[in-house]
């Protein structure tokens, strides 16, 4: 499958997902995050920035728990709870953050 953002070609998985890393930008993100009906404020790219760093340390996609773990050990227990992350990226943070941060769906998701 193909995603044109702003003339450029990129190739994605049957769930939306960038098949290459190197293909992601801000805009990529937002024409991502635009499919699933979010609009991306300081809140999302916090979140999406800590995605991106997981991955860069671990070489994989945090499933649920993992992420929110992860999220509290940077940003705290106000933000590192489910509640705040189903906000931000529903109906499932941990496959809809990965998506729009261009990272390979998390294993553990549906």
């Amino acid at each position: 499958m193909i995603l044109e953002i702003e003339g450029k070609m990129l190739a994605i998985d049957e769930d939306g997902h960038l098949l290459k890393l190197a293909d992601w930008s801000k805009t990529a993100a937002c024409a991502l995050a635009e499919q699933e009906n979010i609009t991306l404020d300081e809140r999302h790219w916090e979140i999406i920035d800590l995605l991106r760093e997981f991955h860069a340390t671990f070489e994989l996609s945090p499933a649920m728990r993992p992420l929110v773990n992860y999220v509290r050990s940077k940003l705290g227990g106000e933000k590192g709870r489910s509640i705040y992350l189903m906000q931000l990226f529903p109906p499932s943070p941990a496959r809809v953050a990965s998506k729009i941060a261009g990272l390979p769906k998390p294993e553990n998701c549906l």
